[in-house]
């Protein structure tokens, strides 16, 4: 994987501009960086490759699909094996309400960002479904009251 470090100014560009609208056409992408639309073709070709960019998405609105309730939920394992661990990363990702975890160091195991209709959503899926895991001991839940800073964009 390239480092940044090993990036040069137009590659920096190429994925500022990228993280802002993945959309642009190589014509357009190269007007904004300042290189020629064969040069951007290759650069991010090689970008891919290198594992700098990865594949693009569209960014949905959870308002516009019900799930606007965002709420941080931190999970305390019952046994940290690698075999308990394994099953509940398996649970994570079979539950489309989980949209992001992260495996934590410090008092808590996980960290998980779940969205949700509402409260009563939630109160179901967390009683149903995290608790109900065997491998999971203990769950704090903390609820989002607005939204101060969102970005899927990584600095260069």
């Amino acid at each position: 994987m390239k480092q940044t470090d090993q990036l040069d100014a137009c590659d920096r560009r190429i994925v500022r501009e990228l993280q802002r609208d993945a959309g642009l056409s190589h014509a357009a992408l190269a007007e904004k960086v300042g290189a020629s639309a064969a040069s951007v073709w290759r650069r991010v070709r090689q970008l891919e490759k290198d594992g700098v960019l990865g594949r693009a998405v569209r960014l949905a609105s959870p308002q516009a699909l019900g799930r606007a309730v965002n709420v941080l939920c931190q999970i305390r394992m019952t046994r940290q094996t690698i075999e308990a661990r394994a099953e509940f990363e398996d649970f994570i990702q079979s539950r489309a309400e989980i949209v992001e975890c992260y495996a934590m160091s410090g008092e808590w195991d996980y960290l998980l960002r779940i969205a949700v209709q509402d409260v009563a959503d939630y109160d179901r899926f967390v009683m149903r479904g995290v608790l109900a895991h065997p491998s999971v001991a203990h769950a704090a839940s903390n609820f989002a009251l607005r939204q101060v800073k969102y970005t899927t964009e990584i600095p260069v």
